[in-house]
């Protein structure tokens, strides 16, 4: 079993920053893909980044904004988010997904969530 714990969501203005934490602990870090969903109100979870062995990949809306960075020897993956929007106002869910699942399904495991809030 995999626990996640999320942290460094709150409030920032739009162009601001933001960096999130996960820890994970419990099961083989370095073999999980780390990745990074966001859920705003009313709408569905959506994937924002992820990274494995073979890197990084981006949602488009996040491209260019936002880097995903993970350290295996601390168990932490980290979402480095710049130039923040509105939009980009939701809860952050850190999720490990295991060899053999689907990135964002059930078989993985998930954070509590972390709220980022943009203001204009």
């Amino acid at each position: 079993q995999v626990q996640l714990v999320e942290s460094g969501g709150g409030l920032v203005q739009a162009g601001g920053s933001l960096r999130l934490s996960c820890v994970a602990s419990g099961g083989t870090f370095s073999e999980y893909t780390m990745a990074w969903f966001r859920q705003a109100p009313g709408k569905e979870r959506e994937f924002v980044a992820a990274i494995s062995w073979s890197g990084g990949s981006y949602a488009e809306f996040v491209k260019g904004r936002f880097t995903i960075s993970r350290d295996n020897a601390k168990n932490t993956v980290a979402l480095q988010m710049n130039s923040l929007k509105r939009e980009d106002t939701a809860v952050y869910y850190c999720t490990a997904t295991p060899p053999g699942c689907e990135l964002g399904k059930g078989c993985g495991y998930w954070g509590q969530g972390t709220q980022v809030t943009v203001s204009s």
